[in-house]
C-alpha cells in the first residue's frame, strides 16, 4: 500500500510539473486579445504615419548576396489607401480572396482573406495577410528575373508590367501581363488563382534577338514586421521550408536576426516561405529546375525578413522561347487544403507547413478524428466530447483492468493494515509481506495509475490540435463559449460578468475550469483519503491548482478534461460496485465536514 501511495504521488507531481512546463515554458498566451491588440496597433501606426507619396520603386544600393534583387522596398510612410493608389494594379476577387496585384514588380502585396475575421464578432474586419511595401507592416510575394551586367533587361522589383484585357483576377479568369526589355526580350506572364489560396505564375520568355540570353528566375517573400508572439515554443512562426537534403527547416525570427543569412543546400524541388500561426505565404519553384534557397534578415535601407530562391541560369537561344511556372501559396493553413495541394501539385512535404509537432503521429490522427466528428455533429465542441468517448472506448480494457485492481486493493485493505501493524518496526519484512499479498491476490499495485498516465499524451495532442489548426479558430460551442481555441472568457471573481469590472488575467477562472476542478475533486474522492498528512494535502489541493492552471488553456481542452473526469467517475463507480468494493465518494465528502479528533499530546 505504501508503494502504491508513493507511486501515485510521483505520478501526480509529474502531471503537475508537465502542466506547469506547458503553461510557463511553452507560454500559450497568444489568444484573441493579443491578436486584436497587434492588429489595432498596426492600423494605428498606419493612420498616424504621413502620407508622403513615392518610395514604392526606390532601389537599394547593392543587391543582396545571391544576386536576388532587393529593390522596391518602399519608405514605410504611406497609409494603405495611399499605397494602393500610388501605382497601377490588377484587382483580385475570388470566393476566398480580395485585394490587388501591384504592376510594379507584378507583386502580390494586397491580399485579404474573406472567410476569416480578426475576432468572433460578425462585423469584425477581415484578415489582411499581405500589405504594400510602403506600410510599416509591408509583406509581399514577388516572382522575377535577374542576370547579366544590365539587370534592367529583366523584369525585377522595379519593372512595370503592362496588363492585357480585363484587369481583374478571378478564379475563372486569369490575367495576362507583359514586359518588354530594352534589348527586345518579351516576357508574357499569366497569373491564375484557384478558388482558395494557390496562385500560378506562368512566364513565357521570347528571345527575338540574334544572340543567346542567360538569365535566372528568382522568387522572394519579404516581410517588414513580425508577430508579437513569434517566440512561443509550442508553435513555430517565422521562416520555413522543405528543400534539398535538409528536409524541414524551421527558422525563428531571432535565429535569422542573429545569423543574418542562412543558406541551405541547392535543391530541385520543395518550397519555402514565411508562416504565422494560422496563415502562410510560400513559394513553390518549378520542379526539376535547380535553385538555391535562402533565408535572410537584411538591414540595408529597411530591416526586413526574407525567404527567397534563385535558380541556375536559363539560356534562351536566338528565336527561341522558354516557359517557367512558379506557384505562390498565400492564405489560411486549412488542413484539407494543404494536403490537397501537396497531392495535386506533388509538393514535397507541403503538409509540414502546419506545425503538428514532434508527436505528429498522435496529433494528426486526433485532428482527423475531431474533424470527422465535426462533420457528423456540426459542432466542434460536440466533436471534442465525442472524441473523449472514443478515446475512453479505445482504452476501455486497460482502464477496466486498472479500476478492477483498485477495487481489489480496497477489498484487501484490512489485510494490508494488519501487515503494517504486525511489522511496524521492520520495513523490509513489511514490504515483503505486502508483495506476497499482491502476488496471492493477483493485484498490480501500480495499475490504478494507468487511467491518469494514458490521459497525458491525449491531453497534449488535443492541446496542440486546438492551438495550431485554423479549423478550431473561432469555433463556437454553446452559450458563452464562442471560441474553443481561446480560454473561457468568464470569471468567478466578477460573478461571471454580473459585476461591472474587469478581472486580472490570473484571476480569470471561468465556468468550465470550475466544472473541471469539481469533477477532478470528485474523481479523487472516489478513493480513500491517504492517512499520511502530506498525501492528504496533495489530494485536497491538486484540483484547486489544476483549476487555476487550466483556466488559461483553450476552452475546448478544459471541456475535454471535465467530460473525461465525469466519464471516469461513472466507469470507476460501476466497476467498483461490480467488484463489491466500497465507493468512498460519499464518506470522503462527509468527512470534509466532520470535526477532526484532536491528537493526544505526547
Amino acid at each position: 500500500m505504501e508503494n502504491n501511495r508513493n507511486f501515485f504521488i510521483t505520478i501526480a507531481l509529474s502531471i503537475l510539473i508537465l502542466t506547469v512546463w506547458q503553461v510557463f515554458y511553452m507560454n500559450p498566451r497568444i489568444e484573441r486579445d493579443r491578436e486584436v491588440a497587434r492588429i489595432e496597433q498596426e492600423r494605428a501606426a498606419q493612420e498616424d504615419t504621413a502620407t508622403t507619396p513615392g518610395g514604392e520603386g526606390a532601389a537599394i544600393p547593392g543587391a543582396p548576396a545571391g544576386n536576388v534583387p532587393g529593390g522596391a522596398l518602399g519608405t514605410g510612410v504611406l497609409d494603405r489607401e495611399g499605397a494602393l493608389a500610388a501605382g497601377g494594379r490588377v484587382r483580385i476577387d475570388t470566393p476566398s480572396l480580395t485585394g490587388s496585384i501591384n504592376l510594379t514588380g507584378a507583386r502580390i502585396d494586397d491580399l485579404l482573406l474573406k472567410d476569416y475575421r480578426v475576432t468572433v464578432e460578425k462585423d469584425s474586419p477581415i484578415i489582411d495577410l499581405l500589405n504594400p511595401a510602403a506600410l510599416p507592416t509591408g509583406y509581399f510575394a514577388e516572382i522575377g528575373y535577374t542576370g547579366g551586367a544590365t539587370p534592367q533587361d529583366f523584369p525585377g522589383p522595379d519593372a512595370v508590367w503592362s496588363v492585357e484585357g480585363q484587369p481583374v483576377l478571378t478564379a475563372d479568369s486569369p490575367v495576362a501581363l507583359t514586359f518588354e526589355s530594352p534589348t527586345g526580350l518579351v516576357f508574357t506572364r499569366t497569373i491564375a488563382v484557384d478558388r482558395d489560396y494557390m496562385f500560378t505564375f506562368t512566364d513565357t520568355i521570347a528571345n527575338p534577338g540574334g544572340e543567346a540570353v542567360s538569365l535566372a528566375n528568382y522568387g522572394r517573400i519579404t516581410r517588414f514586421s513580425k508577430p508579437d508572439h513569434a517566440s512561443i515554443y509550442v508553435l513555430h512562426e517565422g521562416l520555413i521550408g522543405v528543400t534539398g537534403t535538409e528536409g524541414l527547416q524551421e527558422i525563428d525570427y531571432s535565429d535569422v536576426e542573429d545569423k543574418l543569412s542562412i543558406t541551405p543546400s541547392k535543391s530541385t524541388n520543395g518550397w519555402l516561405g514565411i508562416t504565422d500561426k494560422y496563415w502562410a505565404v510560400a513559394l513553390v519553384p518549378q520542379p526539376g529546375q535547380p535553385f538555391q534557397p535562402r533565408y535572410t534578415y537584411q538591414t540595408d535601407q529597411r530591416a526586413r525578413y526574407q525567404a527567397d530562391y534563385l535558380t541556375d541560369a536559363l539560356t534562351i537561344a536566338p528565336g527561341a522561347t522558354q516557359t517557367v511556372e512558379t506557384r505562390v501559396f498565400a492564405g489560411a493553413k486549412e488542413v484539407a487544403l494543404i494536403t490537397g495541394y501537396e497531392e495535386r501539385y506533388q509538393i514535397q512535404r507541403f503538409d509540414l507547413l502546419i506545425d503538428w509537432g514532434w508527436f505528429y503521429f498522435i496529433t494528426k490522427p486526433m485532428f482527423y478524428l475531431i474533424d470527422w466528428l465535426f462533420r457528423l455533429l456540426g459542432n466542434f465542441g460536440l466533436a471534442i466530447l465525442a472524441t473523449t468517448v472514443v478515446v475512453k472506448a479505445i482504452f476501455f480494457p486497460l482502464a477496466n483492468k486498472s479500476y478492477k485492481s483498485m477495487a481489489n486493493m480496497k477489498k484487501v485493505q484490512p489485510a494490508m493494515l494488519e501487515i503494517r501493524e504486525k511489522y511496524a518496526d521492520d520495513k523490509m519484512k513489511q514490504q515483503q509481506a505486502m508483495m506476497e499479498l499482491y502476488k496471492t491476490e493477483k493485484i498490480n499495485p501500480i495499475a490504478g495509475c494507468w487511467p491518469i498516465l494514458i490521459q497525458i499524451p491525449v491531453f497534449f495532442a488535443l492541446y496542440k490540435v486546438l492551438y495550431v489548426t485554423i479549423e478550431m479558430r473561432h469555433a463556437p460551442f454553446f452559450g458563452w463559449i464562442q471560441d474553443l481555441a481561446a480560454p473561457d472568457p468568464t470569471s468567478i471573481f466578477n460573478l461571471f460578468g454580473l459585476l461591472p469590472f474587469a478581472v486580472p488575467a490570473f484571476l480569470m477562472i471561468g465556468v468550465w475550469p470550475l466544472i473541471m476542478g469539481v469533477t477532478m475533486f470528485l474523481q479523487m474522492r472516489m478513493n480513500p483519503t491517504p492517512p499520511d498528512p502530506t498525501q492528504a494535502m496533495i489530494f485536497n489541493w491538486m484540483p484547486v491548482v489544476f483549476t487555476f492552471m487550466l483556466a488559461t488553456f483553450p476552452a475546448g481542452l478544459v471541456i475535454y478534461w471535465a467530460w473525461n473526469n465525469f466519464l471516469s467517475i461513472l466507469q470507476q463507480g460501476i466497476i467498483m460496485k461490480r467488484q463489491g468494493a466500497k465507493i468512498e465518494l460519499w464518506d470522503n465528502l462527509m468527512g470534509l465536514f466532520k470535526k477532526k479528533p484532536k491528537q493526544p499530546a505526547e
